[in-house]
């Protein structure tokens, strides 16, 4: 399949799976469920949920039985998206090309739209999700908690926050990106997977895959920040600039950033060996990002 019809062909069967698992925009209260719902389906590139199923499809799965895995990566991914944009962390106007949650709902309600996602990752895994002999149930929620938590995600945040204005080293920045960025998206990419039971060496070489994948996809999300326009990206550009925040750009230049994008993309690249021809779609989708304007 072309890796146009199948992005799009599994980032539909991962919103029918958001839209089945999510409470109505009608559930009382309607306030929250509209919030949650405004954020979750704003056109988002879906990326870490297909990828969880490409990773399912990679170590021999059907990806349907990785779909509840898939919806509860990106209610938590949505979840610190809308965290992200609030006026107390990186207050931003726009996302996913359009108001940010707390532009349109205030943001009390935004925070608890955010709270109630991050809660609403973990219904689905525990009430939808399978489980496999290797990797029951237990397992899939404990996998997503680490990512989310403080060590990695919520780390990531804090000390993206902690590092404003200050002059940091490469060392320092690579450790925000691997928290905030490259840890839940490695976690997609386990997870999917675990959904296929993948042995231990399978899980261990889509471990290296999702975290080389998910630096490289910040660096250029850096690179992007500085090189394109509001409209285009779908967020406001040159935010990072304006907050003083350190970036691959701001330490490197835009020339080695783009080499370091390569590089990681490479490693990633080379981490699906074990796959064969199994692993082309995640191939496809490594090279994909790379080639994102710069």
């Amino acid at each position: 399949m072309i890796l146009k019809d199948y992005l799009k062909e599994r980032g539909a069967a991962v919103d029918k799976a958001l839209d089945r698992y999510l409470p109505k925009a009608t559930v009382k209260p309607p306030t929250i469920h509209k919030a949650m719902r405004y954020s979750l389906f704003a056109g988002g590139k879906r990326l870490r949920p297909i990828l969880t199923l490409a990773a399912a499809e990679a170590a021999g799965g059907d990806y349907k039985a990785a779909l509840p895995l898939a919806a509860a990566v990106e209610c938590v991914h949505t979840y610190s998206l809308i965290h992200d944009d609030l006026p107390c962390m990186d207050n931003d106007d726009y996302r996913r090309g359009r108001l940010t949650n707390h532009k349109v709902f205030g943001e009390a309600i935004a925070i608890l739209a955010g709270d109630a996602l991050l809660t609403q990752a973990f219904e689905i895994i525990a009430s939808e999700a399978a489980g496999t002999p290797r990797y029951p149930v237990a397992t899939l929620v404990r996998e997503l908690a680490h990512a989310a938590g403080s060590r990695y995600l919520i780390a990531g945040q804090v000390a993206d926050l902690e590092g404003e204005g200050k002059k940091i080293s490469l060392k320092e920045l690579r450790f925000i990106h691997e928290c905030k960025t490259a840890a839940l998206l490695t976690c997609a990419i386990r997870l999917g997977g675990m959904s296929a039971n993948a042995t231990p060496a399978k899980l261990k070489a889509l471990t290296d895959f999702g975290q080389a994948l998910g630096l490289a996809f910040q660096v250029i999300d850096d690179i992007l920040d500085v090189t394109q326009t509001s409209e285009k990206l779908g967020k406001s550009a040159g935010k990072d600039v304006a907050a003083q925040k350190a970036t691959y750009p701001s330490l490197l230049g835009l020339e080695k950033s783009r080499k370091e994008a390569q590089r990681l993309t490479h490693a990633a690249l080379a981490a699906l060996k074990p796959f064969g021809k199994k692993g082309d779609t995640l191939r496809a989708i490594a090279e994909y990002l790379l080639q994102r304007d710069y």
